[in-house]
C-alpha cells in the first residue's frame, strides 16, 4: 500500500494535520497511561500487604478498561463535546451554569468520530487542533482513567472488586466528565476563566475527594493491616513512582496540545517543582528528627506533581519553584497534624489520598492565582492564560478575581465531587457489598483472585536438575533428599522438580 501511494503522489494525512503535534500527543498520551499501567499498578502492588498485591493490580487494570470503553462510547462527547443547551438563557442556557454542566453524550467510534480533525466546541475558537479526535479522545481518556486509579488507592486493602466494576463506569459517568465539562470544555467554570492546566481540579482533587468519601463509607480495614502497614515490596513501589514522575511528562507536556514552547515549559517546570518538593518533604523529615524513608519521600515526590499540575504552563520556573516548596511543606504538616482531627483520624484512607492529591491539588490550584506569569504564552498572539481582563494573578498586578474564581471552582469540585460519589456508592451498596466479606479480608487475594503475589507452594528453582532433590512440601527453600524408594517412583516425599517446573 505504501508504494501505491507513494507512487500515485498521495499524502498519508489531510493538510490540516500537523505529523509532529500528532506524533507527541499520542507519545504524551502513552505516558500517561503508563502512569496507570503498570506504574500505579506496580506501585499498588508492591505497597500493600503481600496478600492484597494481586487484588490491588487486578483493580487497577480493570478500571483502565472500563473506562476506556465507556469513554468511546459515550463520555468524551459528555466531556468534550456540544453543551447540552444550544440555545437560550439563563441558567439553562448557553451560558447559565446547568446549560454548560456537560457535553451530548455520542460515539466517536465512526470513521468521522476517529479520523476528522478534532476540536472541543465550546473552546476552539484559536489555533484549531492539528490531529484527529482519536488523538484528542485517547489522550483524554487516560486523564479520565487515571483519577478513579488515584482514588482507589484511599481504599485498597477491603473493597469489593464487582462493586468497583460497578463504581468506576458511574463515577466517570456522573462525576468526572461533569468537573472535565465545566473546567476545559468550556462550561461555566472555563467561561469565567478558571484556570487548571492539567488537571489538579478536575483530576487529584476530585480523586483525593472521592477516595475520601469512598473509604469512609465504607469502613476501615481490618486493625491489624492497619497497625503492620508495611510495604511488600520496595523496589516494585521505587519503580512505579518513577514511571509516575516521568509520565507526568506526558501529562502537563500535552496539555497545550503541540509540541511548542509551553509544552516544553510545562514539562521542566514539572520537573523541577517536583524535585524541589521531594528535597523540602526529606529536609522537614530531619527537621523533626525523622528518618527520610523512600516512602515518604515517595510523598513529597507525588505532591510536588500534583501541585504544579494545575500551574505547570502558567507559571514561569520561579514560580514552580515555589509551588514545589509550598505545595510539600503543606502537606507534610497535613500528614503530620491535621490527620490527628478527628474527621481525618475516623475515616482510613489507605494511602493517604485526601493529603497527595486532593490537598496538593487544592493548593496548587489555589496558589495559580498567585503565581501566574501573563507573560508565559500557550500560543503566540493569544497572550497568557493569565492575561484577560481582570484575571491577572496577585503577583503580576492583578486583583483577587482570578483567584476569587480558582477558589470557588474548588469548592464546587469538592462540594459536587463529595455528594455524587455518596450517592454512587450508596446506590450499588443496595445490591452488591461494597466491602469484601469478613472471610475475604483474613485471606486476601487468595480468597477473591485465586491467586496469590507469592505463591507459598512453589518449589524454589535453586538446583531443580539435581537428581534426587525436590521442592520441600512447605515450599520453603531448603530441598530435601528423596529416599530412593522415592525416586524409583516406590513412594513420594514431595513434587518432583520436573513437575513442579511444569506447573
Amino acid at each position: 500500500m505504501s508504494s501505491i501511494v507513494a507512487t500515485a503522489g498521495w499524502l498519508p494525512y489531510n493538510s490540516w494535520l500537523n505529523p509532529g503535534d500528532n506524533a507527541w500527543q499520542l507519545t504524551a498520551a502513552t505516558l500517561v497511561g503508563l502512569m496507570s499501567v503498570p506504574g500505579l499498578a506496580v506501585f499498588y502492588g508492591g505497597v500493600m500487604q503481600k496478600r492484597w498485591s494481586v487484588n490491588s493490580m487486578m483493580l487497577t487494570f480493570a478500571a483502565f478498561s472500563l473506562t476506556l470503553i465507556v469513554w468511546v462510547l459515550y463520555a468524551f462527547e459528555m466531556a468534550f463535546g456540544h453543551p447540552i443547551a444550544h440555545a437560550g438563557s439563563g441558567i439553562f442556557g448557553v451560558h447559565g451554569f446547568l446549560g454548560t454542566m456537560l457535553g451530548e453524550p455520542g460515539s466517536i467510534l465512526g470513521h468521522t468520530g476517529e479520523e476528522h480533525q478534532a476540536s472541543i466546541p465550546s473552546i476552539t475558537t484559536g489555533p484549531p487542533f492539528h490531529f484527529p479526535t482519536s488523538t484528542l479522545a485517547y489522550f483524554q481518556f487516560v486523564f479520565a482513567a487515571i483519577t478513579p486509579i488515584l482514588a482507589l488507592g484511599s481504599v485498597l486493602g477491603r473493597v469489593n472488586f464487582k462493586a468497583w466494576l460497578i463504581y468506576v463506569p458511574a463515577w466517570i459517568t456522573c462525576v468526572y466528565v461533569v468537573n472535565a465539562f465545566l473546567i476545559w470544555g468550556g462550561g461555566y467554570w472555563a467561561a469565567h476563566g478558571a484556570l487548571d492546566f492539567s488537571g489538579g481540579y478536575v483530576i487529584h482533587l476530585a480523586a483525593g475527594v472521592s477516595g475520601f468519601v469512598f473509604a469512609w463509607v465504607i469502613g476501615p480495614r481490618l486493625a491489624r493491616d492497619r497497625e503492620v502497614d508495611a510495604p511488600n515490596n520496595l523496589l516494585m513501589v521505587a519503580t512505579g513512582a518513577g514511571l509516575l514522575w516521568l509520565g507526568w511528562n506526558g501529562f502537563n507536556g500535552g496539555d497545550p496540545y503541540y509540541a511548542g514552547q509551553d509544552a516544553a515549559a510545562a514539562v521542566l517546570n514539572t520537573n523541577l517543582a517536583t524535585a524541589v518538593a521531594m528535597m523540602v518533604w526529606i529536609a522537614w523529615d530531619y527537621v523533626y528528627k525523622d528518618k527520610p524513608s523512600l516512602i515518604g519521600s515517595v510523598n513529597g515526590m507525588i505532591t510536588g506533581l500534583v501541585a504544579i499540575t494545575p500551574a505547570a504552563g502558567f507559571v514561569n520556573g520561579y514560580g514552580a519553584i515555589l509551588i514545589g516548596a509550598i505545595g510539600s511543606t503543606v502537606v507534610w504538616m497535613a500528614i503530620r497534624y491535621l490527620s490527628r482531627a478527628p474527621l481525618f483520624r475516623s475515616v482510613d484512607d489507605t494511602l493517604g489520598v485526601i493529603y497527595t492529591h486532593g490537598i496538593a491539588g487544592l493548593v496548587g490550584g489555589l496558589l495559580v492565582g498567585f503565581l501566574a506569569d501573563p507573560a508565559i504564552f500557550e500560543y503566540i498572539g493569544t497572550g497568557g492564560a493569565s492575561n484577560l481582563p481582570g484575571l491577572k494573578s496577585v503577583f503580576y498586578g492583578g486583583s483577587f478575581t482570578l483567584l476569587r474564581w480558582q477558589a470557588e471552582t474548588a469548592a464546587w469540585v469538592i462540594v459536587y465531587t463529595g455528594v455524587v460519589t455518596y450517592l454512587i456508592l450508596k446506590v450499588i451498596g443496595l445490591f452488591i457489598p461494597l466491602r469484601v466479606s469478613d472471610e475475604e479480608l483474613e485471606i486476601g487475594d487468595h480468597a477473591i483472585h485465586g491467586h496469590e503475589v507469592y505463591p507459598a507452594d512453589v518449589p524454589t528453582l535453586a538446583g531443580p536438575h539435581v537428581p534426587g532433590w525436590v521442592g520441600s512440601p512447605a515450599g520453603s527453600a531448603a530441598y530435601v533428599q528423596t529416599a530412593p524408594a522415592a525416586r524409583e517412583g516406590g513412594g513420594s516425599a514431595g513434587p518432583s522438580a520436573e513437575a513442579a517446573g511444569a506447573a
